[in-house]
């Protein structure tokens, strides 16, 4: 299965970021393409994030199971998968400030390091589990693009 932990995989999705430009629409989905770019922004600061999240009581219930089904094999994530409120992006900016941010982020998946980390639905997953679940993260919204 695919990683960020893999350069190679890293450079794949900062090659397909790089596609990416203004007039960018989604295939499916209500963002455009800063929205999109912006969300992925916010997502990766968020899994970096040192701070302790709780896992939502709906994903104490259902969240293990939800994180074993998506990471049992390589199969992207469905089309209109919730997102979390907090990473919900409105409005417009700058797209190519947005992939350059993205880009980076990717890159310090290099030496990333974030053990402990609770997803708000999922709850406590591994490291290797954070690299599984950002390239399947990423390469949705890539798919949701064309890219």
């Amino acid at each position: 299965m695919k990683t960020t932990f893999d350069k190679a995989t890293r450079d794949e999705l900062i090659s397909r970021i790089k596609m990416l430009n203004e007039n960018s629409t989604a295939q499916w989905g209500k963002m455009n393409v800063y929205q999109m770019l912006k969300h992925n922004t916010l997502w990766q600061e968020w899994i970096a994030d040192k701070k302790k999240h709780r896992q939502a009581f709906i994903g104490r219930l259902f969240g293990r199971m939800a994180l074993k089904s998506i990471l049992k094999d390589d199969k992207g994530l469905r089309r209109n998968t919730p997102t979390l409120p907090e990473l919900m992006v409105t409005g417009n900016g700058d797209v190519a400030l947005e992939k350059a941010k993205w880009i980076a982020l990717l890159e310090e998946h290099a030496n990333f390091s974030n053990p402990g980390f609770v997803h708000t639905f999922f709850g406590k997953m591994t490291e290797e589990q954070m690299g599984y679940l950002a390239y399947k993260h990423a390469d949705h919204h890539l798919r949701q693009f064309g890219c």
